[in-house]
């Protein structure tokens, strides 16, 4: 196994009974063609595993083609879990089991599989002509070239249509149960319960009884074909022990719902309404999607034509006294700069979610990047300054977008949030918060009319006053034409202009005495060497410091949330170490502002393939860095 393990143990068991081996965690990847079901059937045993016990991290990995050609190497769709019962905070690196669904599935994953590792593989997929289009000149069943590994074969295309027969599907209707045939074998290979996937799947296909009949069949199937199988020499079921956590309830979140349930609790300790305005774009849509079915919760949402009308309506609502949101990937964010920045100019709260993809342009539209950290600091036209905070796991998302909220409201200024196509898909267990626990930051709008003009300032925040339009008295005017700093009104003068740049500069940089002083997550406050992260490597980068610190190094793990303005102690604390390196999907953008802010020579470690980092690749660099001064 690749995994680090407490414990393992093959414990022979009745005659004629498979024998169980015991893991501490264990990665298992599905895997086929976009139309094969791997996501649902991903998450269906992630609902499974999650309800048995174990702490867990999930990846789904989607081709970019909306439906690529069947059987292309292109058009692969898999979904990885890492589950265990220890501490889990990545998707894993090598992996345990595979369920290979065709040959292009094999053949795309087979070099992440641990030697000895088991691979189920559908036979009845394997044709000639699914073989030629994975590049195979000879069938890897036949070839010798899986001898590393434990192989189970099995013609699910049989097993599943024969199980299904009774339903009068027709054969491509019935072949498309297979995933949940699949799903059943891979249940019992892991002792799960397989009455949750059949409740969801009665529940998803309660319009069609003849559907959802016929998937839990297959399901059942599947079970049962492991149950009585004969299965060949060194196959065995996983037993992984159930997770030590935290008392309470408990649920699955992915980043995409985490943000939106964090905007609307946002919204609620505000005490201000809503308007989310977007536009589809991968990897964002998902957001527009949870949000339009959440009404109840004075949430409006509006599916723009474009980008640009998406963030001038939400501009447009925070002018009339709501909360304007909206959202998007790079592509996306670039086109929403003249508004982001009018915004900046009329000093309105805005939040602005950027769930990063793969670049430049449209680039890898569904795999994962950070590149977007400079954009998001200094990508737009003249000086205009506004704060970022970033998001490192699915369920942090849900406090970074309430303090995303808090700030816009607080500061009256546009807040960047950046997420990524990983965090917005992958799942975890999130333990559920009780909202009486968070501080409630109402809105306070301007109701005296004496002495009003749209510039009066808080003495403290230097946030411009929010009136509603309309109010009788409070009537007023604001764009993004330059403005007196005494008045509100136009102004050409060239010395407000430089008193008005400062202002805006000077309330972002201000927000830096209203964070929290930065913390580190794991090891000494000082010492030879941190590892500092934002974003979705914190999962990676967990590991790996924890990882190097059983083995006796000397290093520390430090995540930045509030990358915009950094917290004031930040550069006092990198100082107490001898060497810093910074693990970015990029190609370098952190160290860039580390080395500019603080003159600190942090050494960069950079990955821009569309993938997460690895647990290996930040031990390596660890074990790289350290060993330079020896």
């Amino acid at each position: 196994m690749n995994n680090a393990e407490t414990a393992e143990s093959i414990a022979n068991t009745e005659p004629g009974k498979t024998p169980a081996r015991t893991v501490a965690n264990v990665v298992v990847r599905f895997a086929g063609d976009s139309g094969d079901g791997m996501q649902l059937t991903g998450a269906n045993f992630t609902d499974d595993t999650a309800l048995y016990g174990n702490d867990l991290s999930t990846f789904p990995d989607f081709p970019a083609e909306i439906r690529a050609p069947a059987g292309s190497t292109f058009g692969v769709s898999a979904f990885q879990i890492y589950f265990g019962s220890e501490d889990i905070t990545t998707s894993g690196d090598a992996i345990d089991v595979l369920v290979a669904m065709n040959p292009a599935a094999l053949v795309t994953t087979l070099d992440e599989v641990v030697k000895g590792g088991l691979i189920i593989v559908d036979t009845g997929a394997f044709s000639e002509k699914n073989l030629k289009k994975a590049k195979y000149e000879d069938s890897p069943l036949e070839d010798g070239s899986l001898d590393a590994y434990r192989v189970l074969e099995i013609d699910i295309h049989k097993h599943v249509i024969a199980a299904v027969e009774p339903f009068n599907l027709g054969h491509k209707m019935a072949l498309r149960c297979k995933n949940m045939w699949t799903l059943g074998l891979v249940l019992w290979l892991f002792d799960r319960d397989k009455q949750g996937t059949i409740d969801n799947l009665q529940k998803k296909f309660a319009s069609k009884p003849d559907i959802a009949n016929a998937n839990v069949a297959a399901l059942n199937a599947g079970h049962a074909f492991g149950e009585t199988a004969e299965m060949p020499s060194g196959i065995e079921i996983y037993k992984v022990p159930k997770a030590k956590v935290e008392p309470g309830v408990y649920r699955d979140i992915d980043g995409s719902t985490g943000l939106a349930w964090g905007l609307i609790a946002g919204g609620k300790l505000a005490d201000i309404n809503l308007l989310f305005a977007s536009y589809p774009i991968t990897p964002a849509s998902s957001l527009l999607h949870i949000l339009a079915a959440r009404k109840e919760f004075d949430v409006a949402t509006f599916q723009a034509e474009d980008e640009i009308a998406a963030v001038c309506a939400a501009v447009g609502a925070s002018f009339a006294g709501s909360l304007g949101v909206t959202s998007s990937a790079g592509p996306g964010i670039a086109l929403k700069g003249e508004a982001i920045s009018l915004a900046v100019s009329a000093e309105l709260p805005l939040v602005v979610i950027n769930t990063q993809r793969g670049g430049p342009s449209t680039g890898l539209p569904t795999k994962t990047e950070q590149s977007d950290l400079l954009q998001a600091v200094y990508g737009r036209h003249g000086d205009t300054p506004l704060p970022v905070i970033s998001t490192s796991t699915p369920s942090d998302c849900f406090e970074v977008a309430i303090e995303a909220v808090r700030i816009a409201t607080r500061y009256m200024t546009p807040v960047m949030l950046l997420s990524d196509g990983y965090i917005a898909n992958a799942a975890e267990p999130w333990l559920i918060p009780d909202i009486a626990d968070f501080a409630s930051f109402p809105v306070q709008f301007r109701e005296e009319t004496e002495g009003f003009h749209p510039s009066l300032r808080d003495p403290d925040t230097l946030a411009r006053v929010w009136a509603k339009p309309g109010t009788p008295g409070l009537e007023h005017r604001i764009g993004g034409i330059e403005k007196s700093y005494d008045t509100g009104d136009i102004s050409y003068d060239p010395d407000n202009h430089q008193k008005m740049t400062d202002t805006r500069r000077d309330k972002v940089l201000g927000i830096s005495k209203d964070i929290p002083l930065q913390e580190v997550v794991m090891g000494n406050t000082s010492g030879k060497l941190a590892v500092v992260g934002w974003g979705s490597t914190y999962g990676p980068i967990h590991q790996g410091v924890k990882q190097s610190r059983e083995d006796g190094l000397d290093v520390s793990h430090i995540h930045i949330r509030h990358l915009w303005p950094f917290p004031d102690n930040l550069k006092e604390l990198l100082s107490g170490f001898d060497k810093i390196l910074v693990p970015e999907m990029n190609t370098g953008h952190l160290v860039k502002m580390l080395r500019s802010e603080f003159l600190i020579d942090a050494q960069a470690l950079n990955k821009v393939n569309g993938l997460p980092f690895k647990i290996g690749e930040i031990i390596d660099a660890i074990r790289a860095t350290l060993a330079e001064d020896d």
